[in-house]
């Protein structure tokens, strides 16, 4: 991994809604379970998240003390150049760079030919965030 994709941040900071690294994998947090301190150690903190570029769960227990990497996250907007079957076109609106990424199921209805977007960058990676 390349120095500059993370960065460290502290369990205490994390919040639901912020994006960490669990396994490598960028994953934006959606619930904290914080348990307290007990006769001999730390407060721990459980927390759960989803893949940003996989969609799948996963979760982490760390002390409230400890360090966590946290992704560097680049927003982009992008154009729909073409839909096509699973896949989409899209042309960086900064550098009009044209690439194809997969298109999620949540955003089949929503994009068409045309329709600015927002994409997710992190870990050399790129999705599509919102429409």
């Amino acid at each position: 991994m390349a120095e500059n994709e993370y960065q460290f941040e502290s369990m205490k900071e994390i919040r639901v809604g912020k994006y960490i690294l669990i396994d490598g994998i960028p994953c934006k947090v959606v619930e904290i379970d914080t348990s307290s301190p007990g006769k001999h150690g730390a407060a721990k903190m459980r927390v759960t998240a989803i893949g940003i570029f996989d969609d799948n769960k996963k979760t982490i227990i760390k002390p409230s003390s400890a360090d966590i990497e946290v992704p560097i996250i680049t927003k982009r907007k992008a154009q729909v150049v073409s839909v096509n079957g699973n896949n989409v076109q899209l042309m960086d609106s900064e550098t009009f760079e044209v690439y194809e990424l997969p298109l999620k199921e949540e955003f089949k209805d929503k994009i068409s030919q045309g329709k600015e977007i927002e994409i997710i960058e992190a870990m050399g990676k790129k999705a599509i965030a919102k429409v």
